[in-house]
């Protein structure tokens, strides 16, 4: 069935969607990456798969949905009748359930964070703010409810629709978002030490470059831009035809590309600068924070600001994720969108309680020295998501026919057929090699395979 909702503007599509691609991905998750896989030379990395992969497959994702005008799996089984395609949409709607039950475990970390500093909380003279972070995720009791609400917020929203809520919303957090990055990396860069900072984050040292740090490369670009689990594939669907699709790929890129520089330029020089440990692992962002903010004046209302717009913009990208699960259980009848909306949240929230729980009652339960909630992190970014991506980029070019492709892509657009053979080249041989590769790479059996030779 066809979809019944259709973003209002190109602009509200592509702050929905750059909004779900930014969020915890580039502001959270990235510096950390970076911080505990060698600086620049991952952030490179980061950059060529989010340009060389990442942008192709988003292309993707947008002729799929657009074209079909469906939700993932709908779009999937409407491509390839009769066949087993449509499990890469199921795929995607199971990675977004668990990627979203930790997630919103980050997102709960944040609403508490917020609430302290809604009462002046957080910033105090002299406190270490690394021990801080660990008693409030240690506390049990507090993370599960921090969760809820973080949760019951993404239910609310997605529950309206996407006019109403999702693009309403994003129309006006994400330009705010820009803002005060800027204030935070100037204030970053004047600190003692910064370029130290600068030169960790930028300049590449390819000797701390191992093909486990190739892997997070690669699975961060597809975590930061929502690729490889159908969401853009929902969100293209409620495109006008009368849209190109070149542009909005263009702008999420391009945006998403700018909020991680702005996340790392406001991360490093403060962290090298106070003293601070660059492989901090989750909890670097929020050690890191308080401290700069600390030596700004009315550094409590400036945190408490950035705050605010940190929580909108892991909100944006939690809307994402529960809307191509809303979507794909409603498939187009609009008036179950609540009930199933709030039946899901609930759902989502029993799974991410293990996460959650990861740094106090389970803290002993480890999966490969990984505890739960970086197993969960683990699975969903360097696996699922590069298996999805892998499927897309077989399934495009296999079963969509190239004069489709073709139209879809260069509509309403001035590039031409080279562009588009350059893409289809891309999607059929380049990203489905290079992801072979790094997994063979990764499991040792490429090693087995030169040494044959």
């Amino acid at each position: 069935m066809q979809t019944t909702e259709q973003w209002s503007s190109k602009i509200g599509f592509i702050l929905s969607a750059a909004g779900s691609a930014i969020g915890v991905g580039a502001i959270w998750k990235l510096p950390y990456v970076t911080g505990i896989s060698g600086g620049g030379a991952f952030f490179l990395l980061f950059i060529l798969f989010s340009l060389f992969m990442g942008f192709p497959l988003l292309l993707a994702e947008f002729i799929i949905g657009r074209s079909t005008q469906k939700e993932a799996i709908s779009a999937y089984r409407s491509l390839a009748p009769n066949t087993k395609w449509h499990w890469i949409g199921k795929l995607g709607v199971f990675t977004c359930f668990l990627l979203l039950s930790f997630y919103s475990v980050i997102g709960g970390w944040i609403v508490i964070y917020f609430v302290k500093g809604l009462f002046g909380g957080i910033i105090s003279e002299g406190a270490d703010y690394g021990a801080v972070f660990n008693v409030t995720i240690g506390n049990p009791i507090l993370v599960i409810g921090a969760q809820f609400v973080f949760l019951a917020i993404t239910v609310l929203v997605v529950a309206k629709g996407i006019q109403n809520g999702i693009e309403k919303v994003s129309k006006i957090l994400m330009p705010t978002l820009f803002v005060l990055f800027i204030v935070l990396i100037i204030r970053s860069l004047t600190l003692d030490n910064a370029m130290e900072g600068v030169k960790f984050f930028l300049a590449p040292d390819f000797s701390r470059i191992t093909s486990q740090n190739i892997l997070y490369a690669m699975g961060q670009a597809f975590f930061a831009l929502s690729v490889g689990v159908s969401v853009m594939v929902t969100y293209s669907s409620y495109l006008s035809k009368k849209e190109s699709l070149i542009q909005p790929a263009i702008s999420i890129v391009a945006m998403n590309l700018l909020i991680a520089l702005l996340a790392g330029l406001a991360i490093f020089p403060a962290v090298f600068s106070l003293g601070l440990e660059p492989a901090e692992g989750p909890g670097l962002l929020f050690v890191v924070l308080p401290a700069v903010f600390d030596q700004i004046i009315f550094g409590e209302v400036f945190l408490l600001g950035f705050l605010a717009l940190f929580l909108f913009a892991t909100l944006t990208s939690a809307f994402s994720m529960l809307e191509i699960i809303v979507a794909s259980t409603v498939k187009g009848k609009e008036e179950k969108r609540k009930k199933y909306a709030y039946i899901i949240g609930v759902l989502i929230f029993v799974v991410g309680i293990p996460s959650a729980l990861s740094y106090s009652i389970f803290a002993d339960i480890l999966i490969f020295s990984k505890n739960l909630f970086d197993s969960a992190d683990y699975l969903v970014s360097n696996i699922l998501m590069p298996l999805g991506v892998l499927l897309i980029s077989i399934f495009v070019p296999l079963k969509i026919k190239k004069s489709t492709l073709r139209e879809e892509l260069l509509q309403h657009s001035r590039l031409g057929a080279t562009a588009f053979n350059i893409w289809f080249f891309i999607m059929r041989f380049i990203i489905p090699l290079v992801i072979i590769i790094v997994f063979l790479d990764i499991t040792g059996i490429l090693d087995r395979i030169v040494a044959l030779f």
